[in-house]
């Protein structure tokens, strides 16, 4: 009686087109040919719309949604669609309250990795943006273009229902509350009401004692960056609210309206 054969193990496949750069191997030539342009800088996949370059026809391809509009990745929870499968899965945290990004110095979690790097410049104290006209500094592009607005005189949120304008959108979203009564954010510890989620999150760190914007200057601390912008003032001396009549500066709006000017 014959001995059963013994099943041999599969063998893995060649792979015989090796890259001289990073020595990886791959099976097809076709494949490294497309590897190598990580290091040759090659993009032969150009869009027709926009002229923007890719490495790999698949890349364009999933660019070319922006242009046409297509967008087959759709949400099961709220049927909202997009064109990268990458847009669906960050929209869908959402949904599910998932924030990956943590915060190494306080343990602050967020949605994206955007919003973790701008959290993370209250830590740093980095300041990179400065005006051109008083040469104070800001840690985000936005704030300066925010600040710039006090020295340009811009308003460019207007209420649709008196006319009156404000150079800040939470300004105007305050403002909107008088005309639309609309609270629906209700704090649990003392029930007031809120309109718009960002107000009542500030709210809450009365209660909580939360203060997450520390003064890069000294070891105060403040619940809001609003807070810690005029706290700030206070080492730098910056005074942006004028009076356009004796041109005596102060550095808060509250303490403008109090000025009398003779």
């Amino acid at each position: 009686m014959s001995s059963p054969q013994t099943k041999q193990k599969g063998t893995k496949k060649p792979k015989p087109h090796r890259c001289q750069q990073c020595k990886k191997e791959f099976r097809w030539s076709s494949d490294l040919t497309k590897h190598q342009r990580i290091h040759t800088g090659e993009k032969p996949f150009s869009c027709d719309q926009c002229g923007k370059k890719f490495t790999l026809s698949g890349h364009l391809k999933r660019h070319q949604r922006i242009h046409t509009g297509e967008k087959q990745h759709s949400c099961d929870q709220c049927g909202q669609s997009f064109a990268l499968s990458g847009h669906l899965k960050r929209h869908q945290r959402i949904h599910t309250g998932e924030k990956p990004y943590s915060c190494e110095d306080c343990g602050k979690t967020f949605a994206h990795s955007s919003t973790l790097h701008k959290h993370r410049l209250i830590h740093t104290g980095e300041k990179s943006f400065s005006c051109n006209e008083c040469g104070q500094s800001f840690s985000r592009s936005g704030s300066l273009k925010v600040h710039q607005r006090i020295h340009t005189g811009e308003k460019p949120y207007s209420c649709e229902d008196c006319g009156k304008s404000f150079n800040q959108s939470s300004s105007y979203n305050i403002h909107r509350n008088i005309h639309t009564k609309d609270k629906i954010y209700s704090c649990q510890h003392c029930g007031k009401v809120f309109s718009s989620y960002s107000s009542y999150r500030a709210h809450e760190r009365i209660h909580t004692g939360v203060k997450p914007h520390q003064c890069p200057h000294c070891d105060k601390r403040f619940c809001t960056s609003s807070n810690l912008s005029q706290h700030e003032r206070v080492h730098t001396g910056h005074k942006p609210y004028c009076c356009i009549k004796c041109m005596k500066s102060y550095t808060t709006s509250f303490n403008l309206k109090k000025h009398k000017c003779v």
